[in-house]
């Protein structure tokens, strides 16, 4: 190891010879690797030319700059962490599915796999952050914020080229629709507690909506598809609404 003489006359590590990481900057490192990849991605997308992967390309950026900003006013831990990392894959195969959205691709096996992985990802990083000791509430909210774009992206894509129709949009809305009435009530701003039945009605709020991006789901699955998980969705939204109204100040 080498070393350099101190003020004091003792000898200390030459710390200024070493790579210091920062998070900020592995997540900037992360994002402009990630953004290679949606290139990558949407040039072989099938229908989807320069213009519909640009827009992929930007979306993904300016998620990534949002995020890199709240990550980098409170995240608490030294490294981004493996954890956060698969979240931002998350967003990157999400902003993705932009492209073929622009180029108004109806179902496809292309954006129906992009999709999947994408929900398989989900729950693999909390796993991660939890076993290695990066768990925080900046993670929580990236991992949420994926998913509500996810759902919106997939729904858009539904509601304009699938057989459900527009009605199909309303799986994508409930969670922007529930951050903005934080806007006029205050009482909604409140965290809410950790509820499994609100994970898993999530989970199938995107599996409805990966299905219908599927080129073989029957008109007869499609169809009743839509208000069977919009049901879901309003129950959980309901008892979240419920906590927060008796939890009042």
């Amino acid at each position: 190891m080498a070393y350099v003489r101190a003020e004091n006359g003792q000898q200390t590590p030459a710390q200024s010879q070493s790579v210091v990481r920062h998070p900020v900057t592995e997540f900037a490192a992360t994002s402009v690797a990630l953004a290679a990849g949606i290139v990558l991605l949407t040039m072989l997308m099938p229908a989807v030319g320069p213009v519909p992967g640009g827009v992929a390309l930007a979306c993904f950026a300016t998620g990534a700059m949002v995020s890199g900003r709240a990550l980098q006013r409170s995240y608490p831990h030294a490294h981004l962490g493996v954890c956060n990392a698969i979240t931002l894959a998350r967003l990157a195969l999400t902003m993705a599915l932009a492209g073929p959205l622009v180029a108004g691709v109806g179902p496809s096996w292309v954006v129906f796999s992009v999709a999947l992985v994408a929900l398989a990802l989900d729950g693999i990083d909390g796993w991660f952050a939890r076993r290695h000791g990066n768990a925080s509430a900046f993670g929580a909210r990236f991992d949420m914020e994926v998913d509500s774009a996810l759902a919106l992206i997939l729904a858009i894509s539904a509601a304009t080229t699938g057989v459900v129709g527009p009605a199909a949009i309303l799986l994508g809305v409930p969670r922007y629709l529930f951050a903005s009435g934080g806007w006029f009530f205050p009482w909604m701003r409140r965290d809410l507690p950790e509820r499994s039945s609100r994970k898993l009605v999530c989970v199938a709020q995107l599996a409805a909506l990966i299905a219908l991006q599927a080129p073989i789901l029957p008109e007869a699955v499609a169809l009743p598809l839509v208000p069977l998980v919009l049901a879901m969705i309003a129950w959980s939204f309901a008892v979240d609404l419920l906590w927060l109204w008796r939890h009042r100040r």
